[in-house]
């Protein structure tokens, strides 16, 4: 199968079979284009408008072949609609993507070329999608985007906007793993917990940071060496990622990059609860029905990550940061509701989620 061709200039059409993975292509919009200021490609995927304007964020990235950062754009533009729907936020799903070639630094001026370009892209689309930070970029980069286009969320906050996402979607994201531990122990308390935070990003340093201050005993890891630092800071231990995996924990929060739960590694874990902030954590979902066999609670992704989105959300009514706080942290009960009708259900967690999402899709 191939994307639909579009009549917009400078976009191509691409083959969503990726390193063998068939990729659904159910998506209201693909624009693929070459930036005439940077020459890097931009790929911008709306996958639905149904309750609303397409939100997600902007993610700058290398990638050794285009058709990986154009399933990154479709795969994550999907999750965001179901996010958003479980969330029950008026928005839809859309993602977008700067491609950079891998562990390449670009200048200022290449990177400030690349943000216009991808201002141009939003603009494109008319508001049915409306960009914001993501992995590679902040809200400074916001607010280059800004100067291309007005369909921008995540400013910084003397611009109007709601500013950095990532607090709210670690406490999001704590709200999560509190449920997960009051499901399996009984107890939503962290204090005395064994918690590995794997990825020490913007917003997993933020998580193990919660759940040091909740009283967890923390092993935190990245594939970034110096990041070692903050693991001295947190009076926690450090591992390889790999080796993070299958530590003897009660929580593995992955919170880097999606993709790390798959058939080679979920028989290695040895975790009884995964919560974390990755995207995309499963690489398909047969893996949410391996790791139901195994007992293993797992958090969907699209729901414990949702913080950053509810607390950007909050600027469609004139940004509040109280309320939009409380909103957050009732992703703890969201996650307790679907492990309810999972249990009910005899399902899995993943199809509790999608149902309710679903649901909520098929009634606009």
């Amino acid at each position: 199968m191939s994307l639909p061709a579009t009549d917009r200039p400078g976009d191509s059409r691409a083959d969503p079979t990726i390193d063998g993975y068939q990729e659904t292509l159910d998506h209201e919009d693909v624009i693929v284009r070459r930036g005439r200021r940077s020459g890097l490609y931009t790929f911008v995927a709306v996958h639905s408008t149904v309750r609303g304007p397409a939100l997600g964020g902007c993610r700058m990235w290398g990638y050794a072949d285009a058709r990986q950062a154009l399933r990154d754009a479709l795969r994550l533009s999907r999750a965001m609609t179901y996010k958003s729907a479980v969330a029950d936020l008026p928005l839809g799903g859309g993602k977008g993507v700067i491609m950079t070639a891998p562990a390449t630094v670009l200048t200022s001026e290449h990177r400030t070329a690349a943000l216009l370009d991808f201002g141009d892209a939003v603009e494109s689309l008319g508001g049915r999608y409306i960009t914001a930070e993501d992995v590679g970029t902040s809200s400074r980069d916001m607010r280059v985007i800004a100067q291309r286009t007005q369909h921008v969320a995540g400013l910084p906050r003397r611009q109007g906007g709601s500013g950095d996402p990532s607090p709210y979607t670690a406490m999001g994201v704590e709200a999560a793993i509190r449920a997960c531990c009051e499901r399996v122990f009984s107890s939503g308390s962290l204090k005395e917990r064994t918690v590995a935070v794997i990825g020490l990003g913007h917003v997993g340093l933020r998580v193990a940071k919660r759940c040091a201050k909740a009283g967890a005993r923390l092993v935190v890891s990245d594939i970034d060496e110096r990041k070692r630092r903050h693991a001295d800071e947190l009076g926690a231990g450090w591992a390889t990622p790999a080796q993070a995996l299958e530590l003897d924990v009660d929580v593995l929060a992955p919170c880097a990059l999606g993709g790390v739960l798959n058939h080679d590694t979920v028989p290695r874990l040895r975790c009884q609860i995964v919560a974390g902030a990755a995207n995309n954590q499963l690489t398909n979902e047969s893996v949410a029905d391996l790791l139901a066999a195994r007992r293993i609670l797992w958090a969907p992704d699209f729901v414990a990550n949702a913080g950053g989105l509810i607390n950007i959300a909050e600027e469609q009514n004139g940004y509040n940061p109280t309320a939009a706080g409380r909103r957050v942290r009732r992703i703890g009960e969201t996650i307790t509701q679907i492990f309810d009708e999972a249990e009910a259900t005899g399902a899995t967690p993943l199809t509790a989620a999608l149902a309710i999402a679903r649901k909520r899709l098929a009634a606009n």
